[in-house]
């Protein structure tokens, strides 16, 4: 089915947008891992909406209620089940969409593949709302290999034409990532959020929006882990990184900038140091032949601009075929790179669980 995802873990997420729920189950976390639901719920505020001056207005809560799978603060053995309850939607606000298809949205696609029977108000099942479920997924990963010595943070690379530092490939510094999992706009250069935030409030007054790029690393992984073909470490990421409805892109280390290069540029030399054996350089984004090489795993992902938006744009009604101009009503976030960080963070989290559980 298209919305579980398997391999040694499996994960299911189910629900729609302003359906009376939201939820993910995770099968394959082995019993006995604690779990601090305080640490969950700091995790998923970082993806809930109505953060920023420019957010939606839209309010929820986030909070997950877990039906199976954690008893006594400890994973079980069994598979671990969790809703979120849609609370504040507003589902009048897409009443027209059901025969005029908002242009970059899966409106059109999902009457389509489902004879019009789609529910589609506020993106349905097809909606970012599910990345919520996403992150409990993630969240309890995140727990799972902070304890095995594996760190992840993410932060945002690019806003429109604004632009943030990236990581030192070959050093990514724990403490900064997660410093990252603190900071409301994380960036690694604090004089880059102004001018990216510039952008996001110069496209919400021009009832328009942009998008960006989120950089996402990972340290303390050793050499070893993943398969190749079909099981490598990319192909596990970006299959969880495409769940995120946004993302349009990816790319591990130095990603399409490798077309530029030579190998003698690109190859990152072997070297000997404390022991272990490390490269000069890690071009090779911490993976070769799909299985980890012990240096940090490291990822960016590009976010396309929100596909909502006030200004007016052409579409057809679906009903008659003729053509139709549809301003987008409801509550949406001008920009959704923010918010995404930690989504980025949760896809990291689970597919380096599922190479090591």
């Amino acid at each position: 089915m298209a919305s579980v995802w398997k391999n040694r873990l499996s994960l299911a997420i189910f629900g729609q947008s302003h359906g009376a729920a939201i939820g993910v189950t995770l099968d394959g976390i082995p019993a006995g891992e604690p779990v601090d639901m305080d640490a969950l719920g700091a995790f998923l505020k970082r993806r809930a909406p109505g953060r920023f001056p420019w957010s939606t207005p839209r309010q929820e809560a986030d909070e997950p209620e877990f039906l199976s799978g954690i008893v006594n603060g400890k994973t079980c053995g069994a598979p671990i089940t969790a809703i979120i309850r849609n609370t504040n939607t507003r589902s009048q606000d897409y009443a027209v969409t059901k025969d005029i298809p908002r242009p970059g949205h899966a409106d059109y696609t999902a009457s389509v593949k489902h004879g019009g029977h789609a529910d589609i108000s506020g993106g349905g099942h097809f909606s970012g709302r599910l990345t919520a479920a996403l992150c409990i997924a993630g969240g309890l990963c995140l727990q799972m290999l902070a304890r095995r010595g594996v760190v992840i943070g993410a932060h945002v690379a690019s806003v429109a034409g604004a632009t943030d530092r990236l990581f030192d490939p070959e050093n990514v510094n724990e403490a900064v990532l997660r410093g990252l999992w603190e900071m409301e706009f994380p960036v690694l250069d604090p004089a880059a959020a102004a001018p990216m935030t510039q952008e996001i409030g110069r496209a919400k007054e021009a009832l328009d929006s942009v998008g960006g790029t989120i950089e996402c690393a990972a340290v303390g992984l050793p050499a070893g882990l993943g398969d190749p073909l079909f099981g490598g470490m990319e192909n596990r990421i970006a299959s969880l990184a495409f769940a995120v409805p946004a993302v349009k892109g990816i790319e591990f280390g130095a990603g399409f900038s490798a077309a530029l290069m030579r190998g003698s540029e690109h190859n990152d030399p072997f070297y000997v140091c404390g022991g272990a054996v490390k490269t000069r350089g890690n071009n090779h984004g911490g993976i070769l032949g799909g299985i980890s090489t012990g240096m940090p795993v490291i990822f960016r992902t590009v976010i396309k601009p929100t596909p909502s938006i006030g200004r007016a744009q052409e579409s057809v009604r679906l009903d008659t075929l003729e053509a139709a101009s549809l301003s987008v009503q409801g509550r949406h976030d001008p920009c959704i790179v923010p918010r995404a960080v930690p989504c980025m963070e949760a896809v990291m989290a689970i597919a380096v669980c599922d190479s090591c559980v």
